[in-house]
């Protein structure tokens, strides 16, 4: 009963998409001061990219509007499909730096698209940064029980987290209530990802 809905895909023109993305990105860093929100070290934008990042930005707005489409149904009694408002930033981390938990209150839908996952094709666990997903009905365990698992239908213990190891061109959507933060990333390359938040405006 009521599940919580993840939107991935892996984008076909990604390759192209984040090597236009990393240089925007990049260049945007080295001149402009990050600000801190979410992030424990690292670079984080403000959340205007789409007012500098030129064409790739735009592109990948474009992209994010369409999965919204797709991931959302209107209830029998709209009166018109909603308009979609984007708000969009650049992070930039490098080893040891994270996220911690959080939320995306006023937004719908919330995405984060993997310019650079950082790995350089290594698939050692050791290099952290898994984006990880928090049970929304977390609250509740830890007051009352938190020692007590549900069972899931095929009889499994259901998890409290779910740890999603990013690649380069991934493209991520959930629901703006679902807290999320990002483990420590123990690499030596440069993890480069795009967030945006998706404002439903009615006409």
């Amino acid at each position: 009963m009521f599940p919580t809905p993840v939107y991935t895909v892996a984008l076909p023109d990604g390759p192209a998409l984040s090597a236009a993305l990393r240089d925007v990105v990049l260049r945007r860093g080295a001149e402009q001061r990050g600000v801190s929100r979410s992030n424990v070290g690292g670079w984080q934008s403000e959340i205007d990219m789409l007012r500098w990042g030129g064409e790739p930005a735009e592109a990948l707005a474009q992209i994010v509007t369409r999965a919204c489409t797709q991931m959302t149904a209107l209830a029998d009694d709209a009166s018109a499909a909603p308009i979609w408002r984007p708000e969009m930033w650049a992070n930039i981390n490098r080893s040891g730096d994270s996220n911690q938990n959080h939320w995306h209150p006023g937004s719908f839908l919330s995405f984060v698209y993997y310019v650079d996952d950082g790995y350089a094709g290594s698939a050692d666990p050791a290099l952290g940064g898994e984006l990880v997903f928090v049970d929304p009905r977390m609250p509740f365990l830890r007051m009352r029980t938190p020692h007590l698992r549900h069972r899931a239908g095929n009889g499994s213990v259901e998890e409290q987290e779910t740890w999603v190891r990013p690649f380069s061109g991934l493209l991520i959507g959930f629901p703006s209530f679902l807290g999320h933060s990002v483990r420590p990333y123990h690499g030596t390359g440069t993890r480069i990802s795009i967030a945006i938040n998706m404002i439903a405006r009615a006409i």
